[in-house]
């Protein structure tokens, strides 16, 4: 026992047995404990993955890698807490401890990126199930915000340990932050403008918009700007910062398609064949499945220049512009052969002349007896 007592006495390098045996021990606890967490994470994730929620496997499957590194690293930081490092003329020990700090720091930032890549791969399940393209875009680029957000934490966090003055670095970002930003003021618009597509989601793409004097099919969504394919095959490129501060009308958010005209029948049509003819049409749109039968409207509303004119409101079921180009064809067709079969005539711009008769007594209605007198010759 002497001897054994000796022996942990004795030194290497300034430092006891005894303190690099429970150094040793530390360090193999460490690995100890990393062997029971993972194990302990792996069955609990063989009963994770048979429920119904992939959150908590996308959680323990995140820490599984991080949590074995933190249980090694806690068992060396014990072990550099017991050996007595020299403090001078180097300040080994505070070194050892600030890399310690490092090394919790960069194994939570691995864990943060590690359960924003998880979270983001479910979202991203979920957003392809939605009919709109946006959400599949939203997705990146959120979890590589937060990614980047998360590495300037660590990074802070990292210098602040190792002595370096945070503070200042700060302050001399905020400067120049300031400058680029003005610098960038337009590219931060839209920026701000496509965090505003993505929010509030006025148009998806492959939608026909319209805005001023743009109008297509919206082909692509970006950070900065926005393409979309007008119908003369031609791409037009719009900075997102526009879109926010212009009307968007979206034709293809209509839920039925309208058909606005006005038909005039002749002047020698009857008020009783008139009101046939309303009647006609009205029929026709009951009675076609194509058309919307919660509202319409068809009417003898007008005394036209040279027509009776009836106006026909009315929408139709489909919102495809070639569907509704064949059913508007077919439904005025309709309209052509019932006012035929009433025996009625579409009006049409005419002109009626009075020709004056030279020869007899017989007047125009109104025409002065000045008139009738014969003009010298």
């Amino acid at each position: 026992m002497d001897k054994i007592i000796e022996f942990a006495k004795s030194t290497i390098l300034g430092i006891s047995i005894t303190q690099l045996g429970i150094a040793f021990l530390f360090i193999l606890g460490g690995y100890l404990l990393r062997f029971i967490l993972l194990s302990g994470i792996k069955k609990v994730l063989i009963y994770a993955e048979r429920s119904n929620h992939d959150f908590d496997d996308v959680f323990l499957t995140a820490i599984h890698k991080p949590v074995g590194f933190a249980a090694v690293l806690a068992g060396i930081w014990l072990a550099v807490g017991v050996l007595p490092l020299p403090e001078e003329p180097v300040n080994v020990a505070r070194f050892a401890h600030a890399l310690m700090k490092t090394g919790f720091v960069i194994i939570a930032m691995w864990l943060g990126i590690r359960l924003t890549d998880g979270i983001a791969k479910i979202l991203l399940r979920k957003a392809e199930k939605t009919p709109s393209p946006l959400d599949d875009q939203l997705v990146p680029v959120a979890r590589n915000t937060l990614k980047v957000f998360l590495i300037v934490i660590g990074a802070v966090i990292i210098l602040q340990d190792l002595g370096y003055s945070v503070s200042s670095l700060l302050a001399g970002l905020g400067l120049g932050g300031m400058a680029l930003a003005l610098a960038s003021k337009d590219t931060l618009a839209n920026l701000f403008g496509s965090m505003v597509i993505f929010i509030d989601r006025p148009f998806h793409i492959g939608d026909w918009i319209e805005m001023g004097e743009v109008e297509g099919t919206v082909e692509e969504v970006g950070l900065r700007v926005t393409r979309i394919r007008t119908f003369a095959n031609s791409l037009i490129t719009l900075p997102n910062s526009s879109l926010t501060t212009t009307a968007i009308n979206n034709w293809s958010r209509m839920k039925k398609r309208r058909i606005k005209l006005t038909l005039g029948v002749t002047y020698n049509s009857s008020p009783q064949e008139v009101e046939k003819a309303v009647q006609s049409i009205r029929q026709i749109i009951r009675d076609d499945p194509k058309m919307d039968h919660d509202f319409f409207m068809v009417n003898f509303t007008n005394f036209g220049a040279y027509s009776l004119d009836i106006f026909v409101y009315c929408f139709t079921v489909t919102t495809d512009w070639k569907e509704y180009m064949d059913v508007r064809q077919a439904l005025l067709l309709k309209f052509m052969d019932a006012v035929s079969k009433l025996g009625l005539e579409f009006a049409f711009p005419t002109q009626t002349l009075y020709h004056a008769n030279t020869q007899g007594s017989k007047k125009l209605p109104g025409e002065p007896d000045a008139m009738q007198r014969d003009l010298p010759v």
